[in-house]
């Protein structure tokens, strides 16, 4: 068994700590690690470091050498420029040169577990299910009707593997409605698809080839004809989609993907609000709690978020707030508002000019 981490990202989501040279996987945010360290730390002992691999973008393989050391040099692969998931997928499945029945694991680098012994035997049990042929999608027992996430629904029967159910997949459904997510819950067969993975490699290789093929080939030929592999042109047209929508989907019409679900206390760390989520459970502070970060003093507030750096941050009587402070910009959004960071970020990054200058304000 081998791990592959994603640790891509364009760094627009947790503006202004993270940005596209440093974008969240390299970003020390529940602790002393950063989330991909602490990614790689938690697959031991189920995969160590040897087996571990890293796919980013070539701009950021000095940061993956300095905070994973411990992850052979010749473990980690560059990608000219970040094209989703699916072409990272494709170029795991032909540049790592690993037995075709061999297990074959597919995590982002940024998500945070908090029972990790949970994670690591869900892991184990699609390991097993995956041996028998089918892609397999571990799924987060959902405990809110949540409309930032994919789901995956399940189809009865289950099937017991080491004492934990599986299930066959229905189909994915791609960010419902609040009410639409309500009803998936319901049924008691929605999980939310955490886009970790599990399959065989010959398994992953061939379904690429039958939904993805102009997406595998070229990867395929330029693995072959050099190595490393010269990704400059292949990576200049290829498709730009999620693993999810290029193979997962039409497979499991198919019939051909399973899902393992899951309660290991899952989070994306998404937005600033999912982040504030994870430090009130990390603290075990009740919903309504003021957490933070760095430097600051709070008097009063609740159910807000903190983030500061050397510089005194000062918050009183705030509420569902959040604040980060860093030497280039100062964010303050409301956290019902926290996904709306991303379209400010990329604005900024396109040189577009910010709501209130465009509206002439000051």
């Amino acid at each position: 068994m081998y791990a592959v981490v994603l640790a891509g990202g364009s760094g627009t989501r947790l503006w202004p700590l993270s940005r596209p040279d440093l974008p969240k996987p390299f970003l020390r945010l529940l602790g002393d690690e950063t989330l991909i360290q602490r990614t790689v730390a938690r697959l031991a002992p189920l995969v160590m470091p040897q087996d571990v691999y890293v796919i980013a973008e070539e701009r950021h393989l000095p940061l993956v050498a300095e905070q994973v050391p411990q992850i052979p040099a010749g473990n980690l692969i560059g990608e000219p420029t970040g094209r989703n998931t699916a072409a990272a997928v494709a170029l795991a499945a032909e540049a790592i040169h690993r037995p075709g029945d061999e297990i074959m694991l597919i995590l982002p680098a940024d998500a945070h577990i908090q029972d990790e012994a949970a994670f690591r035997e869900a892991l184990a049990v699609a390991a097993e299910v995956a041996t028998t042929g089918p892609l397999v999608t571990l799924g987060v027992s959902p405990d809110r009707p949540e409309t930032g996430y994919g789901y995956v629904l399940a189809r009865l029967p289950a099937t017991s593997v080491a004492g934990h159910a599986t299930f066959a997949v229905e189909r994915f459904i791609e960010k419902p409605s609040v009410d639409r997510a309500a009803e998936l819950i319901l049924t008691g067969l929605a999980s939310w698809n955490a886009g970790i993975f599990v399959w065989k490699r010959s398994s992953i290789r061939d379904e690429l080839s039958r939904y993805a093929a102009d997406i595998v080939d070229p990867v395929r030929e330029a693995c072959a004809a050099s190595r490393p592999p010269d990704l400059a042109g292949v990576y200049a047209t290829v498709r730009a989609t999620s693993i999810d929508y290029a193979v997962m989907e039409p497979a499991s019409v198919a019939g051909d993907v399973a899902v393992v679900p899951m309660n290991v206390g899952w989070s994306d760390l998404g937005s600033w609000a999912a982040l504030r989520d994870a430090w009130q459970a990390r603290e075990a502070v009740s919903t309504g709690g003021s957490v933070g970060l760095g430097n600051r003093v709070d008097a009063g507030s609740t159910d807000s978020l903190v983030v500061a750096g050397d510089r005194l941050v000062v918050t009183i009587g705030l509420n569902g707030v959040i604040v980060v402070d860093t030497p280039e910009a100062v964010l303050v959004v409301s956290a019902e508002h926290a996904q709306d960071v991303r379209e400010i970020a990329q604005r900024l990054s396109t040189g577009r000019p910010a709501a209130a200058q465009e509206e002439g304000k000051p």
